[in-house]
């Protein structure tokens, strides 16, 4: 069987005879009923294709949240197990323990920012994050409206149902 891209060629190469009066109608067709069995063949052999990775993807998408849920719960245990040491230390007193493997310290983080009343803080402390609105854009366009800068597209793009 042909590759895609050969019988892409064999297509092309075809539609240039049939401009040339001299080839024979019977040769034409039989060509290209030839082309065209082979052509869809092999595009539906590469819709089984798109589907089965499309599958896997589907399973690996469920795989990935799985983990993803797995590692929060370790996330959860480690943070519960820290609090549990830390509670543990602070209560008896102690803020530092060398071990043979380890050491663990109480010990003070380096500074951070707590806001406390966010409309006291003055606006040159605010980052603005200017971001389109799409949706509402598209609702105007679609009405008519002119918008410089902007303007409705129309793609096409592969189906395989």
């Amino acid at each position: 069987m042909a590759k895609l891209y050969e019988l892409t060629e064999q297509y092309n190469n075809l539609m240039e005879l049939m401009e040339n009066p001299d080839v024979p109608q019977e040769m034409l067709e039989e060509s290209l009923n030839q082309i065209n069995d082979e052509l869809d063949t092999k595009l539906e052999n590469i819709a089984k294709v798109i589907k089965s990775f499309e599958v896997d993807t589907k399973g690996l998408k469920e795989e990935e949240k799985r983990l993803a849920d797995r590692r929060k719960a370790k996330e959860n245990k480690i943070s519960s197990l820290k609090e549990y040491v830390e509670g543990a230390m602070r209560s008896t007193g102690v803020f530092k323990v060398k071990g043979k493997v380890f050491t663990l310290a109480i010990q003070k983080n380096a500074p951070s920012v707590l806001i406390k009343d966010l409309e006291c803080i003055p606006n040159e402390y605010f980052k603005v994050k200017k971001e389109v609105d799409k949706t509402l854009l598209k609702e105007k366009l679609k009405e008519g409206q002119v918008i410089e800068g902007a303007e409705l597209q129309q793609k096409e793009s592969l189906r395989i149902r």
